[in-house]
């Protein structure tokens, strides 16, 4: 599937890869880009910048979703990819955190996937053509040893976006699964966070390995190439790799009290 002439939606597209995403997009020929966010100014400077359309958005709410997606049907007719790309990092932690922290989480990395497919898949399978993108994470693959709420909902992302590709990916609706480890993105603190294994790579780049993926029809986006020899190494031996993690674990986080 091409970008060209397309109705394009980006959650999360005030900044980072989503702001790359929608710059990308708009550059490819777009023929209309959505640009969804919770910061709605930050969302129309972006719009501005490329002749998009800025909604506020609140992606932890199946309604902000559902008037997303019907003020794009509204303006440009209809919706031939969605980017379901907003996220957040929040505290790091484990058992300690407490449950709104799970829950927003949840709801974001996990629901609002759920939410903006119910609300654009039917349409894409209906005229026979979509694109669906969720971006997950290297932790849905494999982990973070930082943040255990993180690294649970980023598995839910990736495991969803498996599920949606089998039942629909042979009715028309071509579903990608973006998982980097550290972009360059005001969720990377510089911290020497275990993201940052493998380097920190610029959002324009990710942004050019989504669109790559749509136009080559692949389901998994590693702009980190490495991540796929862990997630290999993680399935021939779960065990040894289990012990590779709580040693990073140990680098990277204070121990347990």
């Amino acid at each position: 599937m091409e970008a060209k002439d397309k109705v394009v939606i980006v959650t999360g597209g005030a900044s980072g890869i989503g702001r790359s995403l929608a710059r990308r997009y708009a550059a490819e020929g777009a023929r209309a880009v959505v640009v969804a966010d919770l910061h709605l100014e930050q969302a129309q400077a972006v719009a501005q910048e490329i002749g998009g359309l800025a909604v506020r958005c609140d992606v932890s709410k199946e309604a902000d979703i559902q008037a997303l997606v019907a003020t794009t049907r509204e303006r440009y007719g209809r919706v031939d990819a969605y980017l379901s790309n907003a996220g957040i990092l929040g505290r790091k932690g484990g058992l300690e955190l407490d449950d709104p922290l799970w829950e927003a989480m949840w709801h974001i990395h996990g629901m609002a996937h759920v939410w903006a497919a119910r609300a654009v898949v039917p349409e894409m399978v209906e005229r026979g053509e979509g694109f669906f993108l969720v971006t997950a994470s290297a932790a849905g693959l494999l982990t973070i040893v930082e943040s255990a709420p993180y690294a649970v909902t980023k598995h839910a992302a990736v495991a969803f976006a498996e599920w949606l590709r089998i039942a629909y990916g042979r009715r028309g609706v071509q579903v990608a699964c973006l998982c980097p480890q550290a972009v360059q993105t005001a969720m990377v603190t510089g911290d020497g966070s275990s993201a940052g294994h493998d380097g920190i790579l610029p959002p324009e780049q990710v942004a050019d390995d989504v669109l790559q993926a749509m136009q080559d029809g692949r389901f998994l986006v590693l702009p980190h190439p490495e991540v796929a020899q862990y997630f290999r190494n993680k399935g021939q031996d779960y065990e040894r790799w289990l012990g590779g993690m709580q040693k990073m674990y140990a680098r990277h986080t204070q121990p347990l009290s």
